[in-house]
């Protein structure tokens, strides 16, 4: 039997860990959080830290795994890369996955590779910034070089506002780096999704649209995502060219990737993101609703070096949302209200963690988010009118 090394146990890396079991795999998961709910799905667990390389490769060579697998995390990708390269496992390359991790050495090959990519500088200190906030016309986004779901990022219209961005960014950032990059104007929604290469040729990608900033949250925080995508054949078209020409140009192998990409007024396309991994709330299990394709399966498939042909692209079928479970004010979680008629005809999963007198924090980012709702709409026109007035189909209830 052979046996696959799974990077964290947290609640949305249990579908993982599930179907890895479930395909016939003796699944081991290490993380530094033994209660972890994840951990009761593995056949083993240890107590190592997903993000020590080094740690986690003496791991994997005393187990003699056959796969490893970092699941909707990003901080866990760059490991879970280095132990196969270490090993000879199925994996991405290192260097690859390093860039894609970072995103200051993102924007910078981005750069050098001839794809649009807004001006953009990788500091370690504000004054290293202020030195150099002259060169940027405002606003600016600043961002930890190495962090996802929107935390610590901030849009800034004037220097005053930067010693307070670069604080908030260098708070969530693991290697004590940020980012300043220019603002770019989007046209329409922002293009969320996951996508998967076999031997380097994307055949799969599923696209949302993405939610943010919604009613009593601060501004460019992720919300969440409704399918199917709004872009047109023709822009999917082009997404997907240069999705396929980032891969090719970094050497990824047979992966799932998580990916954010704006159109500007021009038409023209910058990705923001392309993570080396599958998505995180829940946008695999979403994909599935509206496409019928298991990403999981294939992500698992994939680690342990097993054939992945199977996988096509087909059409979305109907209307699906992800949303954060999220509280704009703090207190003490006492439940979840759900709209009768919404709880009948729309919901699907509720995936919350929160038990009654946990503390909850008004949400400014994904850390503060309570877990995640799936539900469907029998329309676009539906879909955009319930996630638009949120706040009338779910809320959280605090003591």
């Amino acid at each position: 039997m052979k046996k696959i090394l799974m990077l964290g146990g947290s609640m949305q890396q249990i579908p993982a860990i599930k179907c890895a079991k479930d395909m016939g795999y003796h699944v081991i998961t290490c993380d530094y959080l033994s209660d972890n709910p994840g951990h009761v799905y593995s056949d083993e667990y240890y107590n190592v830290s997903t993000t020590d390389k080094k740690a986690v490769l003496e791991l994997a060579q005393n187990l003699e795994i056959d796969g490893i697998v970092a699941y909707a995390s990003d901080p866990a990708a760059s490991t879970a890369a280095y132990v196969a390269e270490q090993m000879g496992l199925p994996g991405n390359p290192y260097k690859a996955v390093d860039i894609l991790t970072q995103k200051d050495l993102f924007r910078a090959f981005l750069a050098e590779n001839g794809f649009n990519t807004p001006l953009a500088g990788g500091y370690e200190t504000f004054e290293e910034a202020y030195e150099d906030i002259e060169r940027y016309n405002f606003p600016v986004m600043v961002k930890p070089a190495d962090s996802s779901g929107s935390k610590g990022v901030v849009k800034i219209s004037n220097k005053e506002e930067l010693k307070a961005a670069v604080c908030e960014a260098l708070s969530y950032s693991r290697r004590k780096r940020f980012v300043v990059e220019e603002f770019i104007v989007k046209k329409g929604y922002q293009i969320s999704g996951d996508g998967f290469s076999v031997d380097g040729k994307l055949v799969f990608t599923s696209y949302g649209n993405e939610l943010y900033s919604g009613k009593g949250t601060r501004e460019y925080v992720a919300l969440g995502e409704f399918w199917p995508s709004l872009l047109t054949d023709e822009q999917k078209e082009k997404v997907d060219g240069e999705i396929q020409k980032l891969i090719t140009a970094l050497g990824m192998k047979t992966s799932a990737y998580n990916i954010e990409v704006i159109l500007d007024e021009a038409d023209n396309i910058y990705i923001l993101e392309l993570g080396p991994r599958n998505g995180g709330s829940y946008i695999p299990q979403l994909i599935q609703y509206a496409t019928g394709v298991d990403l999981v399966r294939y992500t698992i498939l994939a680690a342990v070096g097993e054939s992945c042909s199977g996988l096509d692209m087909p059409d979305t079928r109907g209307c699906y949302s992800n949303y954060m479970i999220l509280s704009t004010v703090s207190g003490k979680y006492k439940g979840l209200w759900f709209d009768t008629e919404f709880k009948k005809n729309n919901l699907l999963d509720v995936y919350c963690a929160y038990k009654e007198g946990d503390v909850v924090t008004a949400y400014q980012n994904t850390t503060h988010s309570l877990g995640t709702i799936l539900f469907k709409a029998n329309s676009v026109e539906e879909m955009i009118s319930i996630t638009d007035n949120i706040e009338k189909y779910y809320r959280v209830e605090l003591e």
